[in-house]
C-alpha cells in the first residue's frame, strides 16, 4: 500500500474510532501542561500508531499524546499526528474535533489528511499535487487586500490588526487550529493566524492543504516552517494567500 493510502485508510479508521467515543463516558483530565485530554485522545493515538508506524517501522513517529524520543530526529520521513485536534470541544460534545495527520520528508510535510468525522470533512494533500475536501479540489480565497478579509487569529492580533485593516474579525470559539487551515485551504477564510507559540502536530497537516491550495504557511518571520526538530513549537503562524501575506505581516509587526 502506498504511504497516501495507508494515511488515508488510518486517519478514516482513527476518525470512526473518535465518532464511536464521542459523548460517552469516559476518562478526562488536564495534562502537566495545563492541556485537556482524555481516553479517547489515547486510544486514537494507539490506532494511529499501529496502522501507521507499524506499518512503516524505518519512518519516525511524533504524535501529541505518544512520549516524543530522540530517535525521529534521524529519520528523513516521520508521520506526525494529533489523535484528536479539538480535545476540548470532543469532551464538551461540539463537533468541531478532528483527526489530523501528515507525513514528513527532510522537515516538510509531503502528505497530510484531516477528517471531520462529524461533518465527515475529509480533506487531503500531496506535494505538488493539489489539497482536496471529500475528492473535490480546494482554491484559497482570492481578495485584493484586507479589507472585508475573514481573518481568524487570536484576540490580541484581532485587536491590532482591527485597527490598523478593515478586516471581518471571526471567532475561533473552539474550532482547533488544523481545522482553522483547512478553512482557510478551502477559501472559508482569507487568513488564520496566531501572535503565540503552535505545536507542530497543530500545525503540519493543514500547512500542506494550505500550501497545495495556493497558499502559504509562515512564521511572522516570513519563513515557511521546519518540522522535525527537537523543539516540537513553533512560535506563531500566519496562513493566507500569497496576496494577503506581506500586508499581514507587516500589520503585525508590531505585535
Amino acid at each position: 500500500m502506498a504511504d497516501a493510502e495507508l494515511l488515508h485508510a488510518a486517519v478514516r479508521e482513527a476518525g470512526r474510532l473518535a465518532r464511536s467515543l464521542f459523548q460517552q463516558k469516559i476518562k478526562r483530565w488536564t495534562k502537566s501542561d495545563g492541556s485537556p485530554v482524555t481516553e479517547a485522545d489515547l486510544a486514537v493515538d494507539k490506532v494511529l500508531k499501529a496502522l501507521l508506524h507499524e506499518a512503516r517501522p524505518d519512518y519516525g513517529w511524533l504524535s501529541e499524546e505518544t512520549p516524543d524520543t530522540p530517535d525521529r530526529l534521524a529519520r528523513r520521513q516521520v508521520w506526525i499526528v494529533d489523535p484528536i485536534d479539538g480535545t476540548r470541544a470532543f469532551a464538551q460534545g461540539g463537533d468541531e474535533w478532528c483527526v489530523a495527520a501528515a507525513l514528513l520528508v527532510d522537515g516538510r510535510p509531503e502528505l497530510a489528511a484531516i477528517y471531520r468525522p462529524m461533518a465527515d470533512q475529509f480533506y487531503e494533500a500531496q506535494r505538488g499535487k493539489g489539497a482536496r475536501l471529500n475528492g473535490e479540489k480546494l482554491q484559497l480565497a482570492r481578495p485584493s487586500g484586507l479589507a472585508g478579509a475573514r481573518v481568524l487569529g487570536n484576540a490580541s492580533a484581532i485587536r491590532q490588526l482591527e485597527a490598523t485593516a478593515p478586516i471581518e474579525a471571526i471567532a475561533s470559539g473552539n474550532t482547533p487550529l488544523a481545522m482553522r487551515l483547512a478553512r482557510v485551504a478551502s477559501g472559508e477564510l482569507e487568513a488564520a493566524l496566531s501572535t503565540t507559540p503552535k505545536h507542530d502536530w497543530d500545525l503540519a497537516a493543514g500547512d500542506l492543504l494550505v500550501h497545495e491550495a495556493g497558499g502559504t504557511v509562515t512564521g511572522l518571520d516570513g519563513q515557511v516552517f521546519a518540522y522535525n526538530r527537537a523543539e516540537t513549537r513553533q512560535a506563531n503562524y500566519v496562513a493566507t494567500s500569497h496576496a494577503l501575506h506581506a500586508a499581514l505581516l507587516e500589520h503585525l509587526a508590531a505585535t
